[in-house]
């Protein structure tokens, strides 16, 4: 179990979700990280503080999060990778931060261990109360991207993965796991460092008078970049600007804004969207699910299938951008959608926008605090088909 000189730990490891996202950040080349302890997202946070040091990164508790919400977008324009990690308190006072990032296009991973709510609610139990949260938590328009992993595996996979896509598309990337797959232990592989793909920040090559800070590249619709002590003269402000940054507050900017920033996610939704399909052909109805309710579905659907139904499964591995092409050609084909998850019903919501009447739609809500039992889900899918 030996790092090689980037810092990956190579080989087969017995990690919980919690630690395999700490890796992830580490193979993905985060070097920096701000946070402040909650449970159940501790973990990420604590391996950081051990496992920097010896790859020449830094880690910074703060008074709260709000300041290691802001700490991590001043790090990255000073030229890191960085990431903080909360929990659902914790990810209520961040959200005017993502919201700055989301404006500001800045490459950056926030994790997200969901535990039971509204405010502090089930500290040490999971839930997955936060779906819609990720996608409209902060006020005004904006897209990012949401990773929802459901093992370890997983943990290092898209934390790794949610680097990556924060830098292609400038964009910040959350990775929403739960509190059992953040706390569960199970095999982690971690490759070696030279099959680890890393994308690195697109920094620009134009001169100091001939960059804008805003601007889409030529044949993309993600602006370059540039970091503090370099030359460049840039201004970054949470309010709406023109592409050198600088306040341009009339509706003309602000359209213009907005609508390259939504065009840059939708325009590439097909290479950011990631799922899993099972046995959907021929199915009468197909689960929807994502995170540890995945893999609880799984057992629910082997208990429908003995009782003769024909059901398959879909599991979100992006939640944000939603695969709306993907539910919606599956809702001309199926009865009905079955949709358990940790919640009272988020993601379901966009399951049945997406189906448009196509399909029923069966919610599987449960608050939390521990997971559904298998038969619950069986029996809402045994009933959806009669």
């Amino acid at each position: 179990m030996n790092a090689d000189p980037q810092g990956v730990l190579t080989g087969s490891h017995y990690l919980d979700g919690d630690h395999a996202c700490s890796e992830g950040a580490i193979a993905a080349g985060c070097r920096f990280s701000a946070g402040y302890p909650i449970t159940p997202s501790t973990e990420v946070v604590e391996r950081l503080a051990s496992r920097f040091p010896r790859v020449g990164g830094r880690f910074l508790q703060f008074e709260d999060e709000l300041a290691a919400s802001i700490a991590v977008l001043g790090a990255v324009w000073g030229g890191a990778k960085a990431v903080t990690v909360t929990s659902g308190p914790g990810f209520s006072l961040m959200m005017e931060h993502i919201g700055l990032a989301a404006i500001t296009e800045v490459p950056v991973v926030y994790i997200n261990v969901q535990r039971g709510g509204p405010s502090t609610g089930l500290p040490t139990q999971p839930a997955q109360g936060d779906m819609m949260q990720a996608r409209f938590g902060s006020h005004g328009d904006y897209k990012l991207i949401a990773l929802c992993p459901n093992s370890p595996q997983e943990c290092f996979d898209l934390t790794l993965q949610a680097f990556n896509l924060a830098e292609e598309y400038r964009v910040p990337v959350l990775v929403m796991l739960d509190e059992v797959v953040g706390h569960m232990t199970e095999k982690v592989v971690i490759p070696a460092a030279e099959q680890i793909h890393v994308t690195p920040r697109r920094y620009t090559t134009k001169r100091p008078s001939d960059f804008r800070l805003f601007e889409a590249a030529n044949g993309s619709l993600v602006p370059e970049m540039v970091k503090a002590g370099d030359g460049y003269r840039f201004h970054v402000t949470g309010l709406t600007h023109d592409e050198r940054g600088y306040p341009a507050m009339n509706a003309l900017a602000q359209d213009k804004m907005v609508k390259r920033q939504f065009a840059k996610i939708e325009k590439n939704a097909d290479k950011i969207i990631r799922f899993e399909e099972k046995n959907v052909s021929g199915a009468d109805v197909v689960v929807v699910s994502f995170g540890i309710t995945s893999r609880i579905a799984e057992r629910a659907i082997q208990l429908a299938r003995e009782k003769g139904a024909r059901v398959g499964s879909f599991r979100l591995i992006t939640a944000w951008p939603f695969p709306e092409k993907q539910i919606a050609e599956l809702s001309k084909k199926v009865k009905a959608f079955v949709v358990p998850e940790l919640n009272m019903g988020q993601m379901v919501l966009e399951v049945e926008r997406v189906a448009a009447g196509r399909c029923r739609t069966v919610p599987v809500p449960h608050a939390g605090g521990t997971v559904h039992q298998p038969e619950v889900i069986a029996d809402a899918i045994l009933e959806a088909v009669r």
